[in-house]
Order: structure tokens, then C-alpha cells, then sequence
């Protein structure tokens, strides 16, 4: 048997696919060694848009299914299953995508061999066969072109066809070894029958561009490398049988572009025109500012839960057990939470977020108090008892709070929902609002004046907004036009004593310094203001004026009150379980001849008009009930002023993306402004 002589077919053809590799490469480099002092000094090019060149590469065959009847004049004893082989890719290459895209085409046509040798098999006599085949075929093979970053790597894939070229077969069989004297029979030679004279299948591959010139020239040169799989089906040579083959190809592509010419603009001498520019300074006259307001807040006994979790959301704020000593109720805005809050929501929603630190201080304070930690969950009471028992937890670790006197429950909704039965719209923010721990006492210590119930709120915490320089009380610094003329400016303030304050560097127009931080602890004073500014080229400009400034003063006239009541969803009758608190805790501090403005608001959940309606209503209830509480308390002169602002998101007191924004937007606001 000629095995020997199968070797030495495989062995040729590997040197030569190694040969051919290798000449493909160094054409390469030969040619971008041609190409580097050919484009030196010369205009630079952009990348091409198409490429020609040439494809190698290596076939690595895998034969399956089952051949025997090899044509019509040899059927061999046995029957050929499993085999592999190598063989020769070698097509020219078109390629076609424009620079930094991601989408674009190549075509490649040529020989596409799939050679291969059968497993060797036994024979009934126990003679060993071989059979090994030539087969090939001129491939044309139209792909798409995909870079998913724009870059070098690309994927690539689309259809196969292929003709068939070369069916040639070898077929051998040795003598049984029990007979060594035996001579074998000669080997049969000839082509299979029932070849497919054309084959559609499939292939896909990545490779990756390396560019061999430089990326600015005309002619640019690119060598890529590239993997490709061509799976079985549609890959049956034979139109009998089930043989059929399965391929993987590695090889490179040598290909060759022409860039385009980037036209150079040609640099322009610029003359800088330096802009004029104009200095002001104003400092207004500052008269002692308006009223100082002391804000009982509403403490809402509600603590909100994120969806699918039963912990305390960050959102709130959590001491450890040595911060403890250090936090106080009126003190709250040493302990801030996480979430980015403005204006008022900032000083306001601070003290609610400290509600588990403010409800754990009152209960160590008040050690006869109780309260009953309510969970609802849509996810179930058992959920909502997980909830409860992360507030329990955190006051007894932190606060060590006795857990006999935290209750703790769980339900599929709270007891005060906001979800209604058969209700459709705007679900997703009802939920969130029902996805709560309430926060229920019978003890007076922790509850507002007057109030009992599930829905009590708890005592409210005083706020006292410490007096500040209003914006308008600043020093103004203006240079028109300094965007455009300067780089920078800064400015030099000197007193009547020639000592000097340096401000600066600023880059805008307009600047705003406190009076308070010129005049130190002077009342008012007089000042030289030089200002200094860089411009452009480097140049300085200096514009100076002079200034009387006045120290900006804290209000001495009686301060002003703010106290709020919180509505559930949809509901306009709070007003019942506020009424007392609003005759005997808020009317007595109602001063003769004072100014009540009152600002009924909702969330943004419900028609618009609907909630414009339920805001008026609201406050006129409040109104009321004040109006006629001052009058039996003898309180002359006191006028007031109503207005509903509905769902007014640009009046609304907190923002309406969490639940608790949203509950605390659902209310009155009672402004007692004295009046000289």
C-alpha cells in the first residue's frame, strides 16, 4: 500500500501554501519600502475608499457523513465515514468602505481547494483502504463588511458559491498483515460521480487591518489577516450520499488603495481687534433686609422604600452608634443626606430625611413611648414585614431603642392608600407612594398637637432660617464687553487708608461680592476700584472708578411664621384633623394687623385642572378655619390672601420625582407676615 506517497502529497502542498504566504508578506514589505521615499515631502492623502489585492490562505478541511459507490465502475468493499485535509485558498480581492464607517462589501473570486484524506478503513479481509480526494472548485464569494468600531477590526460574512473545478479521487487498499506475502491490488484512480457542478453555502470571518505605509500617503498598502468559518450545509459535493465537508480558513489579504489629496488651507494673517470696554461698580443702598421666618415643618410618618428591596433606601440618613450623642433635632442640617437638593426642598427635606434619627432621639428621650412599624408591599405583607424590621432594626442597634416597644406589621397595602381599587392611570407613581413603612403611636410625645391615628403626623420640627445677605444686597462689578476683549481680569480695591484687597482672576462679565466681605467689620466705606484686564495678545487694561458701600444688616422687626399641614392622595378633608391645631396652636400666634398668605399645592399625579380645583379648595378651608378662630380669639386687622396653585411644578415647594417630594407637595402653606 502507498501510504507513504499520501504523506508526501500533504507535505508538498503544505511547503508550497507556506511559500506562497511567505512571498505575499515580503511583496509587502518590498513595496512599502518602495512606497515610503516615494511619498516623503509630498501633500498628505486620506485613506481609501477601495482596496485591490490578493487572498491566501489555508483550508482546513473536515470531511463527514458517509461515501462508497465512488462512480459507476468502482464501488470499493467499505464504506468512507470521518476525514481532514488542507488546502489552497488563493483569490483576487475587492474591497469597498469608506473611512471611518462601519459598513462596506468585499468580493473575492478564485481557487478554493477542500481537499482531503478519509479516515483509513478495514476491508472484510482486513486489508486497510485509503481514500483521499482533490476536490476544488473556483469560489466567488460576495461579502458584507462590518467594523464595529470603525477601526481595523471587521467582521465579515455572506454567501459561497462555488464551481466545481477538480473530483479526482485515489483510492488504496494493503495487504491483510496475517499474509505478508499477499500483493496489493493496484490503486484505482478516477473521478467521483454525481459531483454537484455548483455549490451555495455560507461563510463568516473577522480579520484585522495592518496598515504597511504610512497613513497620510497616496498609494497605501494593507496586510489583514483573517479567520473564516464555512459550516457544512450546503456543502454536500455529491448529489448521492451524505458526504459532506466543513471548513475553517486562516490566511491574509494583501491590498493596495489610492488615497485622496487633503487640500491644505492656507493660514490667513489675523489682526487682533481688541474690543473697548465699559467698567461699572454698583452698590446698592442696603436698608436692614425683610422679615426672619422660624417654619414649623410637618414631619411626615412615613418612610419610603425602593422597589424590590426591603432596606432602608440610601436616600434617608443613618448614624452609627457614635454619632448618636452628637445629633439634635434642631441641629439636623449637620447630618445632610446624599440627595442633591435646592433652595427650600434643601433646608426642608433635610429634616425629613432625618426622620428615623429625629423619631429615635424622641424615643430615647421619652422612654414610655411606643410605636407599630407598619410594611406595605405590593410583593405581599410578608415583604412588608421585612420592610418594617429594617427601621426596627436600625433604632434598636443604633438608638438602642428596646425592640418590646417597636410593633411591627406588614400588608399588601398601607391603611391610608393611594391606590384605589379599579383605578388605571399613573400606577407606577401610586405604587411607589404605597411602598412604605408608617410610622403609627399613640404616644403625645412623638405626635403632632391634637393628633392621633394612622395617619398622624409626627411633631413637627421648628426650622429658624438664619438671616443671610440677599443677592441683590451684593456689590456689582460689570465690564462690558470683557468676554470678548480679555483673556482674564481681576481687580484691586483700595480703602481711604491705602490698604488693598486683591479679587480675581474672572473670566465672565459680571461679578457679585458680598458688601460684608469688603468692609470687613466697618458699617460703610468709601473705595478706589481698579480694574485690571488681559487681553488677547497679552497686553494689560486698566479702567478704575469709585464706590460708597453700605454693610448689608439682619432684620430687627418681629419675625415672620410659616406652618404647613400635608395632605394624603386626593384628599381634601384633612382639614377635620387639623382643625384644632389650627385654632389653638396656630391662630394664637397671629398677631393683630399681620398678613396671611396662604398656598394651597398638589403633586403632579391627576388632571391638571383637577388638582388647580383641589388646591383652591384646600387653602379656602384653611382660611377659613383660621379666619374664624382669630376673630373668636379677638384678633383685630388681620387680613388674608388665598391662592391655588394646583400642580404648578415652577411653585411647587419640592420637586415630584420621589413619593416623598410628591406627599410633601400635597399641602397648605400658612405664611403670618407682621405688619409695621
Amino acid at each position: 500500500m502507498k501510504n507513504k506517497t499520501n504523506l508526501k502529497k500533504g507535505s508538498r502542498f503544505a511547503w508550497s501554501l507556506k511559500q506562497s504566504l511567505k512571498g505575499l508578506i515580503v511583496g509587502a514589505l518590498i513595496l512599502t519600502g518602495i512606497e515610503s521615499p516615494l511619498q516623503a515631502q509630498e501633500a498628505q492623502y486620506s485613506k481609501p475608499s477601495w482596496y485591490f489585492g490578493v487572498a491566501g490562505g489555508a483550508n482546513f478541511n473536515f470531511f463527514d457523513g458517509s461515501t462508497q459507490q465512488l462512480n459507476a465502475a468502482f464501488t470499493p468493499p467499505t464504506t468512507f465515514h470521518k476525514g481532514t485535509g488542507i488546502g489552497l485558498f488563493l483569490a483576487p480581492s475587492i474591497e469597498f468602505h469608506k473611512p471611518d464607517t462601519r459598513f462596506g462589501f468585499i468580493i473575492q473570486a478564485g481557487l478554493d481547494s477542500r481537499k482531503g484524506n478519509f479516515d483509513q478503513q478495514l476491508t472484510d479481509c482486513n486489508c486497510p483502504a485509503d481514500l483521499s480526494t482533490d476536490l476544488s472548485y473556483i469560489t466567488i464569494e460576495p461579502s458584507l463588511r462590518f467594523a464595529p468600531t470603525k477601526g481595523n477590526f471587521y467582521l465579515y460574512g455572506g454567501p459561497r458559491f462555488a464551481f466545481s473545478q477538480n473530483k479526482a479521487f485515489t483510492y488504496q487498499q494493503g495487504i491483510n498483515p496475517d499474509f505478508p506475502n499477499q500483493v496489493a491490488p493496484a490503486d484505482v484512480e478516477g473521478d467521483f460521480s454525481s459531483i454537484e457542478n455548483t455549490i451555495i453555502s455560507a461563510q463568516i470571518g473577522m480579520g484585522y487591518d495592518i496598515q504597511m505605509s504610512k497613513p497620510t500617503s497616496k498609494t497605501q498598502l494593507v496586510l489583514s489577516p483573517f479567520v473564516a468559518f464555512h459550516p457544512y450545509f450546503g456543502q454536500d459535493p455529491r448529489s448521492i450520499e451524505t458526504w459532506n465537508v466543513t471548513t475553517v480558513r486562516a490566511g491574509v489579504v494583501l491590498k493596495i488603495g489610492s488615497g485622496h489629496k487633503i487640500l491644505q488651507e492656507e493660514e490667513e494673517e489675523v489682526i487682533a481687534v481688541i474690543p473697548k470696554v465699559n467698567f461699572m461698580v454698583n452698590a446698592p443702598l442696603n436698608v436692614p433686609g425683610e422679615i426672619r421666618v422660624t417654619e414649623t415643618f410637618p414631619l411626615r410618618n412615613y418612610i419610603y422604600f425602593d422597589k424590590e428591596s426591603t432596606d432602608i433606601s440610601k436616600r434617608y440618613v443613618l448614624l452609627n452608634k457614635n454619632q448618636v450623642k452628637d445629633f439634635k433635632e434642631d441641629q439636623v442640617e449637620v447630618f445632610a443626606p446624599n440627595t442633591a437638593l435646592a433652595g427650600r426642598s434643601k433646608r426642608e427635606m433635610t429634616v425629613y430625611y432625618n426622620i428615623l434619627n429625629i423619631l429615635g432621639d424622641r424615643m430615647g428621650k421619652n422612654p414610655t413611648s411606643t410605636i407599630v412599624l407598619v410594611g406595605s408591599s405590593e410583593n405581599g405583607p410578608a415583604e412588608g414585614k421585612l420592610m418594617a424590621a429594617s427601621v426596627q432594626k436600625y433604632l434598636v442597634d443604633v438608638f438602642a431603642i428596646d425592640a418590646n416597644r417597636i410593633a411591627i406589621e406588614g400588608r399588601n397595602k398601607p391603611k391610608v392608600a393611594a391606590e384605589q381599587r379599579g383605578g388605571t392611570r399613573e400606577l407606577v407613581l401610586l405604587k411607589e407612594g404605597d411602598r412604605r413603612v408608617s410610622v403609627e403611636s399613640s404616644s403625645p410625645a412623638l405626635l403632632m398637637e391634637f393628633q392621633s391615628g394612622p395617619d398622624a403626623p409626627l411633631k413637627p420640627v421648628k426650622i429658624i432660617k438664619v438671616p443671610e445677605a440677599p443677592i441683590e444686597s451684593y456689590v456689582t462689578f460689570k465690564v462690558d464687553g470683557a468676554d470678548e476683549a480679555f483673556s482674564t481680569w481681576k481687580m484691586e480695591i483700595t480703602d481711604r487708608d491705602g490698604i488693598v484687597q486683591n479679587f480675581g482672576p474672572y473670566t465672565k462679565e459680571e461679578v457679585s461680592i458680598s458688601g460684608n466681605t469688603i468692609l470687613g467689620t466697618n458699617p460703610e466705606g468709601d473705595y478706589t476700584v481698579k480694574m485690571i484686564g488681559t487681553n488677547k495678545t497679552g497686553e494689560i487694561v486698566t479702567k478704575e472708578s469709585t464706590v460708597h458701600i453700605v454693610a448689608w444688616t439682619p432684620s430687627k422687626v418681629e419675625e415672620g411664621m410659616r406652618f404647613s399641614i400635608i395632605y394624603e392622595f386626593d384628599d381634601a378633608k384633612a382639614i377635620a384633623m387639623y382643625n384644632k391645631y389650627l385654632s389653638e396652636v396656630v391662630a394664637p400666634k397671629i398677631p393683630a394687623n399681620a398678613k396671611v398668605i396662604i398656598h394651597g399645592h398638589t403633586d403632579v399625579i391627576g388632571e391638571e385642572v383637577y388638582n388647580q380645583t383641589l388646591s383652591v379648595k384646600r387653602a379656602n378651608d384653611v382660611k377659613n378655619t383660621l379666619q374664624n378662630s382669630v376673630s373668636k380669639l379677638g384678633i383685630t386687622g388681620v387680613t388674608f390672601e388665598v391662592t391655588g396653585l394646583g400642580e404648578n411644578e415652577d411653585a411647587a415647594p419640592f420637586g415630584n420625582t420621589l413619593p416623598e417630594e410628591r406627599s410633601y407637595n400635597r399641602t397648605v402653606i400658612i405664611d403670618v407676615v407682621p405688619q409695621k
